[in-house]
């Protein structure tokens, strides 16, 4: 039998980063989430590379998914009485709108590649 008094190797990492998204501004929240989708998307995207980018821009929409989660736990635990009270509910629907807008982008129909017109008439 596991001792409860002993926090775990999880809780203690999962009290590690909503005590580290507490700490975050506005402004230095918005730079880490634009920070994380341009690790993730490559610089110079041609078309042959329109698949990577879905898959890369799916991943990212993913890591917000869990971010909203981590958000919503930070929410729950919040402190009261603050004379400052961060806004969760504003970064919550924030998060949700960037999500929202990848989703948006990765799932719209493809536009249909130019095929050059057959000829048709193959006799002489």
């Amino acid at each position: 039998m596991r001792d409860c008094s002993q926090p775990t190797a999880q809780s203690s990492a999962q009290s590690f980063h909503i005590s580290a998204l507490r700490n975050l501004t506005d402004a230095s929240l918005g730079f880490a989430i634009l920070a994380a989708a341009a690790a993730f998307v490559p610089t110079g995207a041609h078309a042959a590379d329109e698949e990577l980018e879905r898959e890369q821009l799916a991943r990212i929409a993913h890591e917000i998914a869990q971010l909203e989660v981590m958000v919503a736990a930070a929410a729950q635990t919040k402190p009261t009485g603050q004379r400052v009270r961060f806004r969760y509910e504003w970064l919550q629907r924030d998060l949700l709108l960037v999500r929202e807008g990848i989703t948006q982008h990765t799932d719209a129909p493809r536009q249909p590649r130019p095929v050059p017109p057959l000829r048709g008439d193959y006799r002489q």
